[in-house]
């Protein structure tokens, strides 16, 4: 169910998400969080879509924020909430609300949002694209308990990583360092099995690739050890090594699903390995609200 709202206010979207919620007979208690997405009318499509997919594993309230621009004098001057409320099959496994929010409003948009958040759930703010250089002071942000950000998304990738590092704040995180959980999870594993000291280590990847880049920096701050970065022409990581006194602890992915891990001493082997969606990155970092510790620790590794 889709229903349309010109010229509103937060007191009537939310009258009109309960009575559409009753219309199909969806229930609230089965929500777990609020999602509050942040973006522009281009990268909305792929950003609603992506939140619905997550939501079918975290069940949320999913607030989008599109803050609208106008080229008239005079329309900057007017003020305008229209919302689109979405529930049942068409917002995933909760419930979606657009914001769209024009003039003097957007400025103002966590006064729009703060009366749609669920009562007693936690909050996540994800900006898939231009993210505040400091997110948690960001009036939006300081509402939530997990901030999403995504360096990949912008023009200067390496630079929006140090910009991070400067502002970083409990809670905040970067879908970069997301993309590569299952790189570090092959890795620890590798290293569980070999069972020797790590003296070098290597990482290769398309140019301006952040997660590359976190993936050095985590390599420095857990092994303290030189690491090389090697241009190659991707896509994204497309290879790990790490050089130990009994050999090379390699991990492969030039291209498609699959890794090739070879360790000293015992056969090469075949892994999964895919390049992931955003829907699974969102799912993943939905999992955990706590502070991420090692992501802090890499990111300001050598700043």
């Amino acid at each position: 169910m889709k229903i349309d709202l010109t010229d509103t206010n937060s007191s009537k979207i939310n009258k009109t998400i309960l009575q559409a919620r009753r219309a199909v007979g969806t229930p609230a208690v089965g929500m777990v969080l609020t999602l509050v997405v942040v973006t522009d009318e281009e990268n909305a499509y792929d950003s609603v879509k992506a939140a619905n997919e997550a939501s079918r594993e975290h069940p949320s309230r999913t607030l989008v924020v599109i803050k609208r621009r106008t080229r008239s004098p005079r329309g900057r001057l007017g003020t305008r909430l229209d919302a689109e409320v979405r529930v049942g099959t068409d917002a995933g496994a909760g419930e979606t609300v657009l914001l769209r929010l024009h003039g003097e409003v957007a400025r103002r948009a966590d006064s729009v949002v703060l009366p749609l958040l669920l009562p007693d759930a936690p909050v996540v703010v994800w900006w898939p694209v231009d993210a505040p250089e400091v997110p948690s002071k960001d009036p939006l942000g300081s509402l939530a308990q997990r901030r999403i950000t995504d360096a990949y998304a912008v023009e200067d990738p390496i630079g929006a990583l140090r910009v991070r590092a400067a502002s970083y704040a409990p809670g905040d995180t970067d879908l970069a360092w997301t993309r590569l959980t299952p790189w570090r999870s092959l890795l620890a594993a590798a290293l569980d099995q070999a069972r020797t000291t790590v003296t070098s280590a290597a990482v290769e990847s398309e140019a301006e690739n952040p997660s590359a880049e976190l993936l050095a920096r985590w390599f420095g701050d857990r092994l303290d050890v030189p690491v090389e970065r090697v241009v190659t022409d991707g896509p994204v990581v497309t290879a790990v090594r790490l050089g130990t006194p009994d050999g090379e602890i390699r991990i492969d992915r030039p291209e498609g699903p699959v890794a090739h891990l070879a360790i000293p001493g015992q056969p090469s082997r075949v892994m999964a390995l895919k390049v992931r969606t955003t829907a699974e990155l969102i799912a993943e970092e939905l999992r955990r609200l706590d502070p991420d510790e090692a992501y802090a620790a890499a990111l300001r590794y050598g700043q």
